[in-house]
């Protein structure tokens, strides 16, 4: 008869397909809000790299559950399916959105199969549509990390339904549907950890439904047996023994939990759950008023907030409050019901058993009762609860609409309920469309809750509305003057506003609301470890005064003093000490926090930007690598590891360093550094094309690329295309109009190609006006007054060059060609220039060569991340040139002897800085 009456018509099924739809319909249009940022847009759980076994070991935020900053909240079947949505989708919300509400179809009709267990037809069906209009689900059903309820929920369902099918006849045990029973429970658990309570039901449900008992039967039966005058009867051992096994099954359950939590509790603070934290009787009383404040909830769902912790609710700190009326009175009928459910038989005492088993049993992992929680009251943990109200109401309105006198206004009542309830819901959802809306939402209803104030403020953060954030941080920190976190918050949007002095004097109050060392207790038992990171970013702040490096460095260190195994503090300190020129004790650091986390990509590449400081390429080359392997798309590591490769000189790394410069060109398409360092590459092996092809990609990303555009020049200055390389150096002098080098090679190019010597002759005067020691500057100015024929001029000019350079070979040369011209030109034809040319060409043809001569320079910046974001530190590619050009062989011994004393090449002679800054 259950079997038969549990069914479902494909109507009703259609009807509830309907009904969910018209309600829910709007959410598709809703996006990431709330705990949706961190369940599902920060969490690599989802990416399809993150192998999958990191979803058993991490929380339902992708934190390690071995970590002390982890919620305890494992639900590894529900990230498995945030990860497959992930996989169709990526992060494309509409298709969250739209298995939440598949999902929540498929719950009410579960929950309609189990209706019809202790309702009749039409009564199920008013259970179930209630249950699918309720607003309370919103939360549950719109926001998207409500999907654990969701899942639980359908898997708590089934196996429940499955435990009603182990009563075979004559009262047998059948042991399959018991099997599957505890299989389910495990799946509901993995969803989400109220799953378990389901064995709670089903015990309720074997001994008050399927054995029939009622509770002075069982309290005459125990005293019998008590008294010595009966047994144990067969049925009552039989159910005994499937309690048994659903128990020990429980238990085994139960103690996987907590292994898997590692017997720790996660760390809450007091503004999460002020009443965990407060003395008797505030505590009790408190916890006891949040039952009737529940449900409230369910009764008049008019008011709904996402956020009802902080001071949202009150402390109840006394007997004579008020509020504990509501309190007395929620038991006074709670106990009525129960009183009516388990001491009378018949069929609507055994309703209202289980709607109340469903009220009370999966509500008490939330109720405070064997371990505080996060919140003080959280409307989507009221999801399988409302099943049993929703149940009680519909088990009501059958009783009035029986009755002749109230049956239309009863009708009429229902409908009413119904569409409004369908209504709130549906304005409800568009609450939930962005993280602005859904808070403001939620500042209309409580406006004593300063995370509420703070989470519009970073709404408005994201959008860079930093004046307008500031504002609603700044009423966070006046409704809750003790929040450490909207304190932080402050300080950082001052710093974002480049307002130092306000952003320092915010980060000190929040510091000065830190509890205080005490030796001998554990200091993360008693704060979040999210407001240590007031330390980092306070440091953070005053590094940027040279002065200050000290004092950054003492807030680090205790930081670390407070949490020994506080990671982000050792790799900002590691960031630090390299600024400090301390690259030894950065090394410390950063090797200290990789034993507290060896699987960071970021911390290995610290460490190789470490080694380079050093002067140890193999092993920065090493821990590149080691970055590679954990994040085959590290940007930072690619890209200066493949510089590093250039820079060894090694023709056999080449092939390597071009690959992960591709990659990394794929990764940042519009980074105008990665063209140019392939580019670079490109020259290296003799493949001009090819370098002109990846220098113009880099030069029109960045027109005013400095190396690009001198390396571009000087390319086509070696290949013989000497003209098309003077609008190349014309754009460069533009944007940087002392440049030394472009303005040398510039001046070749006029003096040898374009024969304007008065072109010339500007360019290295301009040099000379920038640098008047330039020896090559100088010198080629010598050569352009041995083209004007002012022999004296060019003897006095070459005099002073060699005096700036005395060692220098060809100025030497140079000088006694000059002098030996004017001794035989006499002092008439002091002034003209021999036939053959011969002298002057060597001297200018030696003084364009000497342009190949260089060093390369190298710098190195550092990047300042605040709150938990890692720093990483970019070496970006140096300038190369090099010229190796030919002109027509003279026929003199001195030319031919000076043509061998010629340098080869200049490389890298300028380096482009990169500052990375991050918030």
């Amino acid at each position: 008869l259950l079997e038969k009456m549990a069914d479902v018509s494909l109507k009703e099924a259609a009807l509830i397909v309907g009904v969910v739809a018209a309600c829910y319909w709007n959410s598709l249009f809703c996006g990431f809000v709330f705990d949706d940022v961190s369940a599902i847009l920060d969490n690599k759980d989802l990416h399809p790299s993150t192998p999958l076994k990191n979803l058993f070991q991490n929380d339902f935020w992708g934190t390690p559950m071995s970590e002390e900053r982890s919620h305890k909240s494992y639900r590894p079947l529900t990230v498995l399916t945030f990860r497959l949505n992930y996989l169709f989708s990526e992060l494309n919300a509409v298709s969250y959105h739209f298995l939440n509400l598949v999902f929540h179809v498929v719950v009410c009709i579960v929950f309609l199969k189990v209706c019809k267990l202790f309702l009749d037809n039409r009564s199920s069906v008013v259970a179930s549509l209630l249950f699918a209009v309720h607003p309370i689900h919103t939360e549950a059903v719109t926001g998207v990390v409500g999907r654990a309820e969701l899942l639980s929920s359908i898997f708590f369902l089934a196996a429940f339904l499955s435990y009603t099918k182990s009563k075979g006849p004559d009262n047998t045990i059948v042991w399959t549907p018991i099997a599957v029973t505890v299989f389910l429970v495990a799946v509901a658990t993995l969803c989400k950890e109220q799953g378990i309570t389901v064995v709670g039901i089903c015990c309720v449900y074997e001994v008050f439904i399927a054995q029939g008992y009622t509770l002075p039967a069982l309290l005459d039966t125990a005293v019998q047996i008590l008294r010595g005058k009966g047994s144990i009867p067969f049925s009552m051992l039989q159910t005994l023994l499937k309690l048994i096994v659903l128990m020990f099954s429980t238990l085994l359950l139960v103690v996987v939990r907590v292994q898997v939590i590692q017997s720790q509790l996660p760390v809450f603070t007091r503004f999460d759950n002020p009443a965990a934290v407060s003395p008797s009787p505030a505590r009790q009383l408190t916890f006891n008023y949040l039952l009737p404040v529940n449900a409230w909830l369910l009764l008049n769902p008019s008011e709904l907030c996402c956020d009802w912790t902080m001071g949202t609710i009150p402390l109840v700190e006394s007997l004579l409050d008020v509020r504990n009326v509501a309190t007395l009175t929620f038991f006074c009928f709670l106990g009525a019901l129960m009183v009516f459910s388990l001491r009378y038989p018949g069929d609507s005492s055994k309703t209202v058993l289980m709607a109340l088993c469903l009220i009370v049993l999966p509500f008490i992992p939330a109720s405070n009762l064997f371990f505080p929680v996060g919140f003080v009251v959280a409307e989507r943990v009221l999801y399988v609860p409302s099943m049993g109200f929703c149940i009680l109401v519909a088990h009501g309105w059958k009783k009035l609409s029986n009755k002749s006198v109230l049956r239309k206004i009863s009708w009429v009542c229902l409908t009413a309920v119904l569409f409004t309830h369908a209504l709130k819901t549906l304005h409800r959802n568009w609450d939930w469309e962005s993280e602005y809306t859904l808070f403001m939402s939620a500042l209309k209803v409580n406006k004593n809750n300063a995370k509420l104030w703070n989470n519009v403020g970073h709404a408005l953060e994201n959008e860079k509305n930093f004046e307008r954030a500031l504002q609603f941080f700044i009423q966070a920190t006046q409704v809750q003057p003790d929040d450490i976190g909207a304190h932080m918050n402050v300080g950082r949007t001052y710093k974002n506003l480049n307002k130092t002095k306000e952003a320092e004097e915010s980060y000190m109050i929040a510091k000065s609301l830190m509890p205080q060392i005490i030796p001998g207790k554990k200091y993360a038992a008693r704060v979040a470890p999210n407001h240590l990171n007031v330390y980092i970013n306070l440091a953070n702040l005053i590094r940027a005064n040279e002065s200050r490096l000290e004092e950054a460095d003492q807030l680090y260190r205790q930081a670390i003093s407070m949490r020994p195994d506080f990671k982000q503090a050792y790799i900002s300190r590691g960031e630090l000490l390299l600024k400090m020129n301390k690259p030894l004790k950065a090394k410390e650091a950063y090797l200290r926090a990789l034993e507290l986390d060896r699987t960071n990509a970021d911390l290995w590449y610290n460490l190789a930007i470490v080694y380079i400081e050093l002067k140890d390429p193999t092993e920065a080359l090493k821990n590149f690598n080691r970055a590679l392997e954990l994040n085959p798309a590290h940007k930072l590591a690619l890209f200066n590891s493949a510089l590093l490769m250039q820079e060894s000189g090694d023709a056999r790394l080449r092939p390597e360093a071009k690959q992960r410069l591709l990659h990394y060109v794929k990764e940042e398409p519009q980074d105008a550094n990665g063209y140019f360092n392939l580019g670079m590459l490109a020259m290296d092996d003799k493949k001009d094309m090819e370098a002109e092809a990846w220098m113009k990609k880099a030069i029109r990303l960045q027109p005013n690329f400095r190396s690009a555009l001198f390396n571009l020049a000087l390319l086509y200055s070696q290949t013989g295309k000497e003209l098309m390389a003077l609008p190349v150096l014309e754009d460069l002098l533009r944007y940087y109009p002392d440049h030394t080098k472009g303005l040398i090679l510039k001046g070749d190019i006029l003096m040898n190609q374009k024969k304007d010597i008065v072109g010339a002759k500007m360019c290295f005067e301009k040099i000379l006006e920038l640098d008047p020691n330039n020896v090559q500057g100088k010198h080629n100015l010598c050569v352009v007054y041995f083209e004007e024929k002012d022999l004296i001029k060019a003897e006095k000019c070459l005099v002073e060059t060699l005096a700036l350079a005395p060692h220098e070979e060809y100025i030497q040369r140079h000088l006694n060609i000059v002098r030996s011209k004017i001794a035989s030109l006499g002092a008439v034809e002091q002034s003209s220039l021999p036939s053959d040319g011969t002298a002057a060409a060597g001297v200018k043809k030696n003084s364009f060569q000497n342009l190949k001569e260089g060093k390369n320079e190298k710098t190195t910046t550092q990047s300042t991340v605040e709150n938990n974001k890692e720093r990483s530190k970019n070496k970006k590619p140096a300038e190369k040139s090099s010229v190796d050009k030919e002109t027509p062989k003279k026929s003199t011994k001195e030319i031919k002897d000076i043509e061998k004393k010629r340098v080869a090449a200049l490389k890298r002679l300028e380096e482009i800085e990169r500052i990375l800054n991050g918030e």
